[in-house]
């Protein structure tokens, strides 16, 4: 993968819902894109209750530019990607968004500026706001039901934008961080799970060693940790007293 040396603007035209741009902006910052431009906002710009809907992603607001047109908001680009879900009937590159990523983050990686630009929530870009990009970005939603949030969209490009920058990488993993128990805590355990049973009448006399060695296999087979010993001879040890407890009178 092409390591990143930038990231792709978001350019949406003519948003009208400060939920929906609040939304962008959140999904934008969840995977390291933050120069936001917007074109014609409907009903102006700041409006209320988008920093509400950003969710914390603040910055990516304080940092929106706001333009008359759309030939202004991609006049530094040397790329323009355009979203839709419709065929528009021009001859142009179709791409889904893992392709159109990984062109993007090469593009970007050689210095260049590329936006991908998002249309309005109800009808999308037009053809000749369409026809200013170099290729199209669809999605591989259904027939049925392919219509998009704005948010939904802006994310899902956003997340095959640090897929293709070789940025996706786990926030954790579910690596055991105890260390695995020894020898002698495993022949302890072994020690004491098959005196418990054995005093519970769990072994049939002349089965007692397979069973045992049976057991043991399991439990090397769950490569346990120091603490999962502990846990287990705790266990061990409050079933052994409650067995020692005298029985309640009878009433």
């Amino acid at each position: 993968m092409i390591p990143a040396t930038g990231a792709p603007v978001v350019i949406l035209v003519e948003p009208q819902l400060a939920e929906n741009i609040g939304m962008t902006a959140r999904a934008m910052a969840n995977f390291g894109l933050s120069e936001l431009r917007l074109v014609a906002p409907r009903n102006g710009w700041p409006k209320k209750g988008v920093r509400e809907a950003a969710s914390g992603a603040t910055h990516v607001l304080d940092g929106a530019t706001v333009h008359a047109t759309l030939p202004e908001a991609i006049a530094d680009l040397t790329c323009l990607l355009a979203t839709t879900a419709r065929e528009r009937g021009q001859m142009k590159r179709v791409l889904l968004p893992d392709a159109a990523m990984a062109e993007t983050a090469g593009r970007i990686a050689q210095g260049e500026k590329v936006g991908v630009m998002f249309g309005r929530e109800r009808v999308g870009l037009t053809n000749d706001e369409v026809s200013l990009a170099d290729a199209i970005v669809t999605f591989p939603v259904t027939d049925e039901f392919p219509s998009l949030n704005l948010a939904q969209a802006v994310l899902l490009v956003g997340y095959e934008w640090r897929r293709a920058a070789g940025l996706a990488r786990p926030r954790f993993t579910g690596e055991t961080r105890a260390l695995p128990a020894t020898r002698e805590a495993l022949l302890a355990l072994f020690s004491s799970l098959e005196e418990t049973l054995a005093g519970a009448g769990f072994y049939p006399p002349e089965k007692r060693a397979i069973i045992a060695r049976n057991m043991r296999d399991m439990l090397h087979r769950m490569n346990l940790t120091e603490q999962d010993v502990r846990t287990f001879r705790g266990a061990l040890r409050a079933l052994e007293r409650r067995s020692r407890r005298p029985p309640p009178e009878a009433v």
